[in-house]
C-alpha cells in the first residue's frame, strides 16, 4: 500500500509539550516538511528562541542552537556569516521577536542577512502566563491588561510585516495563518518560498504566522480558531508585504 501521509524525517518523534489547541505543532510540521522536500535537513541550522517554543530543538532533526531571549537573529547572523553554505532559520514568538528582540530583527532585516525567520504571532505572552505582548490587540484582555489593552496607556500593537517591509534588506515578507486547511497550505507555501529566497541569496526573509493560544485566551481550541479569524486577521491582514515578484 502506498504511503500518502507520514511524519516528516526532519521532525523528531519526541512528544511535544504544547497546550491542546496550540498551533505551534502545526507550524513545526510545516517547517519539517519543507526541509524534507527541499532536501536541506542536513545543511540546515535552526535557532530556538525563548518562549513557548524554547525547547523546539528537541523537535527538529536538523542542527539547532539555543539563543538568549530576543537574540536569535544575532546568533543566526553569526552562524550564517561563518557558514554561508548552511540554511539558517530562527523560530520566534511575538514576545521574543517584537519586544526584547525588536532591535535584532529590525537590524538583521536592514542588513539583508541571508537568513529566514518564522515569526509566530498569537498576540500574547504564552510561556509566562498571558501578559500583554507588543502584538496584543486594542481592548484585548491579558493578565497585565485585565480590562483590555488601552492604547492611550499601552500604545498600539506592532505590525511586524508592515514595519520590516520598508527595509531595503528585506527580500521577502509574508503573513499567513494556520486557522484552516487552506491557510495551512498557504503557510507551507510561504515557508518554502522563504527558504528558497535564502538559497538564492536574495536577502532576509520572514514569514509571520498568526497562531492560537487557547490557554491564555481562555478559549477552547475550536473557539480559538474562530477568534483568530474574527479578531487577529482583520488587524493583521494576510498577504505578501515584500517580494511579490519573487518566484516560489
Amino acid at each position: 500500500m502506498a504511503i500518502i501521509y507520514q511524519k516528516p524525517h526532519a521532525l523528531s518523534a519526541k512528544p511535544m509539550h504544547y497546550c491542546p489547541g496550540c498551533t505551534h505543532g502545526i507550524i513545526h510540521r510545516l517547517i519539517a516538511e519543507v526541509l524534507d522536500e527541499l532536501d536541506i535537513e542536513g545543511i540546515t541550522i535552526g535557532i530556538s528562541s525563548v518562549g513557548c517554543s524554547y525547547n523546539n530543538y528537541e523537535y527538529f532533526n536538523c542542527d539547532m542552537v539555543q539563543a538568549a531571549h530576543g537574540r536569535a537573529p544575532a546568533v543566526a547572523t553569526g552562524i550564517k556569516r561563518v557558514l554561508p553554505g548552511k540554511m539558517v532559520f530562527t523560530y520566534q514568538g511575538d514576545g521574543d521577536l517584537a519586544a526584547i528582540g525588536t532591535a535584532e530583527i529590525v537590524h538583521v532585516a536592514a542588513r539583508g542577512e541571508k537568513i529566514t525567520t518564522v515569526f509566530v504571532n498569537n498576540a500574547i505572552y504564552g510561556m509566562t502566563s498571558g501578559q500583554m505582548a507588543p502584538t496584543t490587540l486594542p481592548g484585548q484582555l491579558s493578565t497585565t491588561t485585565p480590562t483590555g489593552r488601552d492604547v492611550s496607556i499601552h500604545g498600539y500593537p506592532v505590525r511586524v510585516c508592515e514595519m520590516l517591509a520598508t527595509l531595503d534588506g528585506a527580500a521577502y515578507i509574508e503573513r499567513v495563518s494556520v486557522s484552516s486547511v487552506k491557510g495551512i497550505m498557504a503557510a507551507k507555501k510561504a515557508i518554502r518560498k522563504a527558504f528558497k529566497v535564502q538559497a538564492k541569496g536574495l536577502g532576509f526573509s520572514l514569514v509571520e504566522v498568526l497562531s492560537t493560544c487557547p490557554t491564555n485566551w481562555g478559549l477552547s481550541p475550536v473557539e480559538s480558531l474562530k477568534w483568530l479569524d474574527e479578531n487577529l486577521t482583520p488587524y493583521y491582514p494576510l498577504g505578501v508585504y515584500k517580494g511579490k515578484d519573487i518566484e516560489g
